[in-house]
Parts: C-alpha cells; sequence; structure tokens
C-alpha cells in the first residue's frame, strides 16, 4: 500500500445481518431464529424482527441502491433456519434466496462478503443446548458446509462468526441479547463450545469450497487511544488494548486463541484442554475489525476513564473518537500480523426525514470523513487492509434496542418500507470512486 494510502482493489462496502434486516421469518419454509421468539419485555418498545427491512422481498431494489450508491462490496449473513430449518434437513428454497442474490449482487460489480453465523441461532438448535452444548460444534459444521457448497463457486470471501464475545456475553451472561440467559459459571464450557465450533467451519470452508477462498471472523473490538503519541503513552495503551482489559469482550480472550493458538491463561479455562486449543486454532486469511468507540485511561493509571464532558456521542451513547480505528487496527496487526478488513463501523443516529423528502446526516458524514481518516493513515503505514464494510446498508432492527438507532446510509420508512438514500451514502460514494485520495 505505502504512502499512497488504500490499494487497489480495496473493497468499499456495507454490511448487514439477516436478523436485522430480511423479515420473512416464517416464509418458504424458514423456522424461528431465537430473535424471532423474543418475548415484547425483551425488545425495546416490544418490537420484534418478524417484518424488519423486509429485504427478502426487496433484495433486487435494495442491490441496486447498493449500485447506485457506489458500493464494490456487500458483506451479509446468511440465516441458519432459513437454510437448515430442522436438524438435518436442507430448504432448497432458503438456499435459492441467496444463492439468487449472490448473482444479483456479481451482476451489478459487487463482490459478496458472507458471514456464516451473526446471532441468529434457529430454535431447534436452542432446544438442543445451544452454545452450551457441545452439540453446536456438528450442527455447526453440516450448516458450514451446506452454505459452503451452495455458494463457494461465486463467493470468495467468508466470515465464519460475528463476535463471539458479545453473543457469549450478552446472551448468555448479561441476558441482554437471545437467548436472554444466565449463565455465568457456564463461561468456559460456552466458550470452548464456541471456538471449536468456529475451528470447525473454517476447516469446512477450506475443505468444501470450490474456489479459492479467503477466510476470516468478525471480531468485536476496541482499543485504549494514548494521550499522546510518545512511546512510553502509546506502549501503555497497547498493553491495555491488547493485554489486559475487558474480559470476555476484550482482544485477548478471543484473539489469542483464534489467531495466535495461545491460551487466555490469566483466566484459567483452557489449562485442562491443550487438544481443545491445537484444534481452535485454524489459520486464517485475514482478521475482521468491528470498530466503534474507544477506551481512555487515566495518566495515574487507572484503566478506564470517563469521556470528558462535550464528548461526541452517537444516540446510544457510544463515544465517537476517531482515533480508535489507527490504533485498534495497529494494535491488531503488531500482534498478530494478518491482513486486516474493518467488517463494521457506523454511526447510531437520530436520522429523520426532511421537509424536502430527503435525509440529511451531516454528523454521519462527518463520521465517515473522520474514521476512514485514520484508517488511511494506517494503510500508508504499510499496514495491510483489504477493505472497510460501513455498518449499516441500511437502518435496521438494532437487537434489544429495536428500531429507534439508526445506522443506515439508506433510510428505512418502517410502515411503508420505503427506501431514501441519505446524504451520508453519496459523500462516502465521492470517496469510493476517489479510492479514499479525497479523504
Amino acid at each position: 500500500m505505502g504512502k499512497e494510502g488504500f490499494s487497489e482493489g480495496f473493497l468499499w462496502g456495507a454490511s448487514s445481518a439477516a436478523a436485522q434486516i430480511e423479515g420473512g421469518w416464517q416464509e418458504d419454509g424458514r423456522t424461528p431464529s431465537i430473535w424471532d421468539i423474543a418475548k415484547p419485555k425483551q425488545i425495546k418498545h416490544g418490537e420484534n424482527c418478524h417484518e424488519s427491512c423486509d429485504h427478502y422481498h426487496h433484495w433486487k431494489e435494495d442491490v441496486a441502491l447498493m449500485k447506485k450508491m457506489g458500493l464494490k462490496a456487500y458483506r451479509f449473513s446468511i440465516s441458519w433456519s432459513r437454510v437448515i430449518p430442522e436438524e438435518g434437513k436442507v430448504n432448497p428454497k432458503g438456499i435459492q434466496f441467496y444463492s439468487d442474490l449472490v448473482d444479483e449482487l456479481l451482476a451489478a460489480g459487487i463482490e459478496p462478503l458472507v458471514t456464516i453465523f451473526h446471532w441468529d441461532m434457529p430454535v431447534w438448535m436452542l432446544k438442543k443446548g445451544g452454545w452450551l452444548s457441545s452439540k453446536i460444534i456438528p450442527a455447526f459444521q453440516d450448516y458450514t458446509r451446506v452454505a459452503v457448497e451452495a455458494l463457494s463457486d461465486r463467493v470468495k470471501w467468508w466470515i465464519v462468526m460475528n463476535e463471539p464475545g458479545c453473543f457469549i456475553m450478552n446472551g448468555y451472561m448479561q441476558g441482554e441479547h437471545a437467548p436472554f440467559k444466565h449463565r455465568y459459571l457456564a463461561l468456559s464450557r460456552l466458550t470452548r463450545n464456541c471456538m471449536l465450533a468456529h475451528a470447525e467451519g473454517v476447516k469446512t470452508v477450506r475443505a468444501y469450497a470450490k474456489q479459492p477462498v479467503k477466510i476470516g471472523i468478525a471480531l468485536s473490538t476496541g482499543a485504549y487511544v494514548p494521550d499522546t503519541e510518545c512511546p512510553s503513552d502509546i506502549q501503555r495503551a497497547r498493553e491495555l488494548s491488547m493485554d489486559k482489559g475487558n474480559g470476555l469482550m476484550g482482544n485477548k480472550w478471543w484473539m489469542d486463541p483464534i489467531l495466535a493458538g495461545k491460551p487466555v491463561r490469566a483466566y484459567g479455562i483452557y489449562a485442562s484442554h491443550q487438544k481443545d486449543m491445537e484444534a481452535i486454532y485454524q489459520e486464517l486469511d485475514f482478521v475482521g475489525l468491528n470498530i466503534y468507540t474507544s477506551y481512555n485511561y487515566a495518566e495515574w493509571g487507572a484503566e478506564r476513564q470517563e469521556a470528558k464532558p462535550g464528548t461526541p456521542r452517537n444516540s446510544l451513547g457510544w463515544v465517537i473518537d476517531e482515533r480508535v480505528m489507527y490504533w485498534n487496527v495497529r494494535f491488531v496487526y503488531e500482534r498478530y500480523h494478518l491482513p486486516i478488513m474493518i467488517t463494521e463501523n457506523g454511526v447510531a443516529e437520530h436520522d429523520v426525514v426532511s421537509i424536502d423528502g430527503a435525509v440529511h446526516d451531516p454528523q454521519r458524514c462527518d463520521f465517515i470523513y473522520r474514521y476512514l481518516g485514520q484508517l488511511k493513515r494506517a494503510a500508508s503505514e504499510g499496514i495491510p487492509i483489504l477493505g472497510y464494510c460501513h455498518w449499516s446498508v441500511m437502518d435496521n432492527f438494532e437487537w434489544a434496542e429495536g428500531y429507534d438507532p439508526r445506522f443506515g446510509l439508506v433510510y428505512v420508512d418502517y410502515p411503508t418500507q420505503k427506501r431514501i438514500v441519505k446524504d451520508s451514502a453519496w459523500e462516502y460514494k465521492k470517496i469510493i470512486e476517489s479510492n479514499g485520495s479525497i479523504l
């Protein structure tokens, strides 16, 4: 990449997830996922994802908008229960939906990036124990095989899992996400099953792919931003980012075992599972980073410090600090030496349709320029960055927060399913057309 910034062929894209945009929750043989059976009290305003953006019926329109916006890549996930509605049963109509979507994307000149698991476990798998049971490992392997056999003749980029730390922490520890459980004492078992399933998924993609493919994982990451760029501050931020902070949601918990084959001895959960550790480590082609916000530390050594008054925040209260893009990428690359893809980065706002019928979102425009400017800095320093997928391609069901937070480049009027391309999408298109040179 060198001093010029982003490489030729850089994947400029946007992301989504099946449970957040598809709808069609009972159509064409699909069975419910754990998010479909959430109780009204578990989702803000009692909302649900049964219809969401109705992408299941609007996918051609949505791909046409992506092309109009100049996207070069689109990261989407497969709904496990749409493809495997019952244990051992493949749904041809579910497979056909994703096959048609891939064909439409390729015809539009958009590279498909497929995420195999993005939080929407089938209810039938939950009844067998979900991530608490080792039965999920062969079930996930079988699901992966079906997806790869169906799509890998055209799909080169595969992300086996999205943010395991989030769906284990939020779904099984804090009980804030589906399946809404509190199983703190099962942490070791949950982590083991998840990592082994991921490893089997990686092996399955390689074994059944019909062409050379690129395989990665998308991890929820954050970094401590150094107070200054003096070596001691940078080293302190590096240690906090990669070695110490944030437990189950921290970088080291998932990255060391999956990316380097190293047990996280500080937590003492792998000491008796050396064979597991050997199985967990499967060589990846890249690591996907989902980067939103930063952490700060005080000069006197506190590991976390409240942001200063007036610090920009999004509508969910997350600190907006573009420096995290550079430091997060740098620290991860220094440790693991893998090519990096930004698989998610975006900002939630309370966007509205203006009197002129447009959606003006200057805060998101500013966010995109700031964060991509920091990513360009990393690329210019020689860090191999493969692509950037903005979260999200359209407004969607934001899990337990329901429909209030709007992350999209495209506004969705949920009662009518009308789409309106926001100002930020056109600004992003300018960046894409220049391959980042205008940043």
